[in-house]
C-alpha cells in the first residue's frame, strides 16, 4: 500500500521531480520488519509501480524496451538494498543470540539464565506454579583436563549439555554458569517431579562418564520453589548452598530441598 501511495504521488508531481529515494522507504521497512522474502516482493512491486508512473508521466524513449530495462535496473537496486538490510538484520540477530549462549557448549550463559530465572520468579508471583532450580558441579573435572587435555574436557562439557537437553522438556533450560558449573531450570515442576527428572539425568550422565572412562561424578543441589524468597539472589544462594553441602559431604550425590522464605 505504501508503495502505491509513493507511486501516486510520483505520478501527480510529474517527471520533473524525482521520487526515487522514497521508493526505498517501503522496501527497507518491509525487509526490516517482515523479512527478506516480503522485501523482495515489495522490491518487485516498487519497480513495477515506478515503471507505470514513468510511462504515465509521458516520458518517451527511443525504444520501448528501455522502459523494461530501466525497471529491471531499478529492481536490481531495490533487491541489493533488500539483501543488504536482510543480511544486517540476520547479523544483528546472530550477535544477540551469541550474547545469550555459551560459545563452547551452546547452553545458555549466566546472563541469559538469570533473565529466565527472573521471568520464572515473576510468573510464580502471578500464578503460584512451583518450579525447580538445580545447581550442578562436576567432580574431578580438573583431573580430566590435566590428564587428558582440554580437548577432552571440552568434549565432556558438550556431552553433558547435549545429554541434559535431550532429557528435558522444551520448557526447561540448561545453562553453563562458568568452568564446570551448570544450572537447570525446570518450569512448573514440583519436588517429586524434580527428583524424577534430576535422578534420570544424573544416572544417565554417570553412565556416559563410565562409558568414556572419565572419573567424573556430579554434585547437585536441587531447590524447588513453592514459596519465594525476597529476590532471585536469595534463590540462587540457596541452590548454591545445597550444591556445596553435597560437595563437602562426599560428592557424587543430589540433595533436594524446598525454597525457604529467608536465607540464613
Amino acid at each position: 500500500m505504501s508503495t502505491l501511495i509513493v507511486g501516486v504521488i510520483d505520478w501527480l508531481t510529474g517527471s520533473e521531480i524525482s521520487f526515487s529515494l522514497f521508493y526505498l522507504v517501503p522496501v527497507t521497512v518491509v525487509t526490516w520488519f517482515l523479512g527478506k522474502i516480503p522485501g523482495i516482493v515489495t522490491s518487485v512491486i516498487a519497480a513495477i509501480v515506478w515503471m507505470i508512473c514513468d510511462y504515465l508521466s509521458g516520458n518517451s524513449y527511443s525504444y520501448v524496451m528501455i522502459y523494461y530495462w530501466n525497471s529491471f535496473i531499478r529492481f536490481g537496486f531495490f533487491l541489493i538494498v533488500t539483501l543488504l538490510f536482510s543480511s544486517l538484520q540476520e547479523a544483528m540477530e546472530n550477535e544477540r543470540r551469541l550474547a545469550r549462549i555459551d560459545g563452547l557448549t551452546g547452553a545458555l550463559n549466566s546472563r541469559s539464565f538469570s533473565e529466565l530465572l527472573q521471568t520464572e520468579f515473576d510468573r510464580f508471583k502471578r500464578r503460584g506454579s512451583p518450579f525447580t532450580l538445580a545447581y550442578v558441579d562436576l567432580d574431578n573435572f580438573k583431573m580430566v583436563n590435566d590428564s587428558l587435555g582440554h580437548t577432552a574436557g571440552d568434549h565432556v562439557l558438550n556431552l553433558i549439555v547435549t545429554y541434559a537437553q535431550a532429557q528435558l522438556r522444551k520448557t526447561d533450560y540448561v545453562a553453563r554458569l562458568g568452568g564446570d558449573e551448570f544450572a537447570l531450570l525446570l518450569t512448573e515442576t514440583d519436588q517429586r517431579g524434580a527428583e524424577v527428572a534430576i535422578s534420570k539425568i544424573q544416572f544417565g550422565l554417570l553412565e556416559e562418564m563410565k562409558r568414556n572412562h572419565w572419573p567424573i561424578t556430579f554434585s547437585i543441589g536441587v531447590l524447588t520453589c513453592v514459596e519465594l524468597p525476597d529476590s532471585i539472589d536469595d534463590l540462587i544462594k540457596q541452590a548454591d548452598n545445597l550444591m556445596y553441602l553435597v560437595k563437602h559431604s562426599g560428592k557424587n550425590s543430589a540433595r533436594y530441598a524446598l525454597c525457604c522464605k529467608k536465607v540464613s
